[in-house]
Order: C-alpha cells, then structure tokens, then sequence
C-alpha cells in the first residue's frame, strides 16, 4: 500500500499543471456579472476623472437638447427625398428613413405623417444651427482666457442633433469639446466632431449624468424631449434644493417652444413653486443673447477672484455638496 501511495503521487507531481485562473480584474465573466457592478460603476467615474485631469479640463459649459433635430441642408434634403423619392440622395444628407431609428419612429401612419415630421425637422433646423453658432461664440471666447487649464469647455451628450451642434461649433472654434455618449438602442452614436481624448461612452445614466452635473458651470437647454427636460429638472431641482456649493447658470433657449411645452407660471400659481424658483434660468432666444448672459454669469460667478474659490491646481475642479 506504501509502494502505491507513493506511485501515485509521483505521477500526480509529474503531470502537466492546471492552468493559473485569470487575475480578477482580467475576468471578463466575473467584471460582467453582478458581482463585478461596483468595479463597473468605480470605473466609469475613475477613468473620465483620469482623462480630465490629462488633458487639463477644469469645468464645462454643457448644452442639452433633442437628438433628431439636423442641420437645416442635412433637414432639407431629407425633406425633398419624401416629397420627390425618385430624386437622388445627397451625398451626406440625412436618410428619410431616419425617422424609422427613434423611438416611436415606426409607427404605421404613413407618408403624410412622415411628410408633417421631416416638414418640422425642417423648422426645428433652426436650434441647431443657433446651438452651433453658440458653442463657437463660447469657445472663442474661452480660448482667450489665461491659466493652463481649460475653462468652460462645451459639453454635450455625444450624440447627434443638438449634441452634434454644440460639439462641431466648438471644434469649428478650433477648442477641446466633450461628448458623453450612452449605449442606447437608437440614435445614440459618437457625432465626428468631439475631442477624440474626450469622447466618453457610458452604460450607467446615473454615472453619465455626475459628469454632467459636477464639472458644470452652465446649462444651455434648448428645445428637445423627455432626456432634455429630465436633466433640465435634475440641475433645477439640485438648484433649488441648494446641493451644489456653486453656481449654475441655467439658460433656457427658444422662448416659443418652451412656453407651449411648459408653464411654470401654473407651477407658481398653484404654489408647487415659489415665485424665486423662477429665477433659478434665464430665458432667450439668440445665440447672442444666450451668449451675453452666459459670459456676465460666468465672469461674475467663476472668474471673478472676489467671488469665485480657488480651484486645486491639478485636475478637474468636481463641485462640493454643502452639508
């Protein structure tokens, strides 16, 4: 018994070892899991932190609005493609089809409903432009300001649309811009224009929205649908509630749309709101006029040494929350 016993170990030491199992954070089936969620999330803050600090971010400007909003060629030609569908498709253009990708988009309704849709993408082209026009304003702006880091950079979701608007007219002003992206089943996909250091792509909402929220010094909401109004009531309500130790401008753009999409003045009737709560935004409705109060506000509230704290000197400057 002896003899064996120790026969059989020796063959046991001699044969081949077992693979070594791979190291935690190199395991894809455990970093996937539910287990692996908090890696996940500390990830997605981590990693955004680690490449603002590289590439000198300090705070951000950030622009919100609707996703399915072109620019006014892009709106044209698909306009003209419904209306004249033998006629060729320009190079670049949007595809009438397009409407069929959004949520909601393929219900049977018909040409004429398509034709009432690319008739409005038509008119709503309009925001787009003026949100490009803005971000150039505000980054040429920005790029006269002294220190090394970079100040009020113009932020967006990453997508297209309005996003696209606000990313491509500060690359046109020759400035670093953000894009947040998200994994969506639709419409959401990186627009060519962001700071290929700064394009981000998020499966958390909650962790896409800290980077929104945190960095920001203003809030530039034009025209859009449920994601526009949910972070605009999220950075209203952190307003109101006074959670963050800072000041965010809030500027509402397109007085038209947005006073037949919502009536504060009921809010206030009604006393779910305060008559102040009304001052927590800035209403306008052009580039220029947008512009003005943004850089008044941010002067007075982020320039000025009198009334601004001093920002650590490296990385990011991510807001407080008052206790």
């Amino acid at each position: 018994m002896a003899n064996d016993n120790t026969t059989d170990n020796k063959s046991i030491q001699a044969g081949p070892h077992e693979p070594a199992p791979p190291l935690a954070y190199l395991n894809p089936e455990f970093l996937n899991s539910p287990d692996g969620r908090i890696l996940r999330i500390m990830s997605e803050y981590a990693q955004p932190l680690a490449r603002f600090r590289r590439e000198k971010i300090q705070d951000t400007v950030v622009f919100f609005g609707s996703a399915r909003w072109a620019s006014l060629p892009d709106a044209t030609n698909a306009l003209t493609l419904l209306e004249k569908p033998g006629s060729a498709k320009p190079e670049g253009s949007a595809r009438p089809d397009d409407l069929g990708q959004q949520p909601g988009g393929n219900s049977p309704d018909g040409l004429q409903a398509a034709l009432k849709r690319a008739h409005a993408a038509v008119e709503m082209a309009r925001y787009y432009e003026d949100a490009r026009k803005l971000a150039h304003m505000l980054t040429t702006w920005t790029l006269t300001l002294p220190g090394k880091r970079h100040r009020f950079v113009v932020t967006s979701g990453g997508g297209p649309g309005i996003m696209e608007a606000a990313n491509r007219g500060a690359y046109e002003a020759g400035g670093k811009t953000i894009g947040l992206n998200i994994h969506l089943p639709f419409e959401q996909y990186p627009n060519p224009y962001i700071t290929p250091e700064l394009n981000f792509d998020f499966h958390y909402f909650f962790m896409r929205k800290y980077w929104f929220a945190y960095l920001a010094k203003a809030l530039v909401v034009f025209p859009g649908g449920f994601g526009t109004l949910d972070e605009l009531f999220e950075i209203l309500t952190l307003a109101q509630t006074q959670k963050l130790a800072k000041k965010i401008l809030v500027i509402i753009y397109g007085k038209e749309y947005w006073n037949r999409v919502l009536n504060f003045e009921a809010l206030v009737d009604s006393g779910a709101i305060s008559p102040d709560d009304l001052n927590a935004f800035t209403m306008v409705d052009s580039p220029e006029e947008a512009f003005g109060v943004l850089q008044e506000g941010l002067i007075k509230y982020h320039l000025d040494p009198k009334a601004a704290r001093q920002a650590p000197e490296e990385g990011p400057e991510i807001a407080k929350t008052l206790p």
